[in-house]
């Protein structure tokens, strides 16, 4: 049977897309290829023709995690007028919504202890992630030079990601939404 030339290139983003979620809901060490490959309706000796090492999938599947929620906020915030885009971002990023599900949302907010812990190498790709998501949020931030925007960016996400990470850990939805809630409202304050 004869397939598509662009067939190997949409299995190859669709097993990505999976891994993405999977990695997000269950963890570095959770994304078996095995699961990854059934997800995609593919055998696990097909996972070689896509990709050189599980290591190779989990970088690339991280960088369509982080690709993904830049994505989302971006789009919130060009949904607002100049200079309250961050207002929108940590509107978004703070919802009930992105808390309960980790699977789609941000991989810091999801991963970052299992990310600390990693190796040098995925460590240095992570942080070129990182910087990516930065650029593309930084024109967002509120502050007129490019110091003030990058400590605010910095200020802003850390605070959201430990919000997110606390209210995830919160049994009840009353005590996340309090945790949620919180933080937004510390942050519309502070800038």
């Amino acid at each position: 049977m004869r397939y598509r030339p662009q067939h190997k290139a949409e299995i190859h983003q669709k097993i990505v897309k999976d891994a993405a979620r999977r990695v997000r809901a269950e963890g570095l060490t959770g994304a078996a290829v095995s699961a990854v490959m059934r997800d995609a309706g593919l055998t696990h000796g097909g996972f070689y023709k896509h990709f050189a090492s599980k290591d190779a999938l989990l970088l690339e599947s991280l960088r369509e995690a982080f690709r993904e929620m830049a994505d989302f906020l971006a789009r919130a915030a060009e949904e607002c007028p100049p200079g309250t885009a961050w207002k929108a971002i940590v509107q978004a990023y703070l919802s009930a919504e992105h808390c309960e599900h980790a699977e789609c949302g941000c991989p810091l907010a999801a991963l970052a202890p299992e990310l600390a812990r990693a190796g040098k190498a995925v460590k240095g790709q992570i942080l070129g992630e990182l910087l990516k998501y930065k650029s593309r949020m930084l024109p967002f931030m509120p502050g007129r030079r490019a110091a003030e925007k990058e400590r605010a960016f910095v200020v802003i996400l850390s605070t959201m990601l430990g919000a997110v990470a606390i209210a995830r850990v919160m049994s009840d939805q009353a005590t996340r939404a309090s945790v949620l809630k919180s933080a937004r409202n510390f942050l519309l304050r502070s800038f």
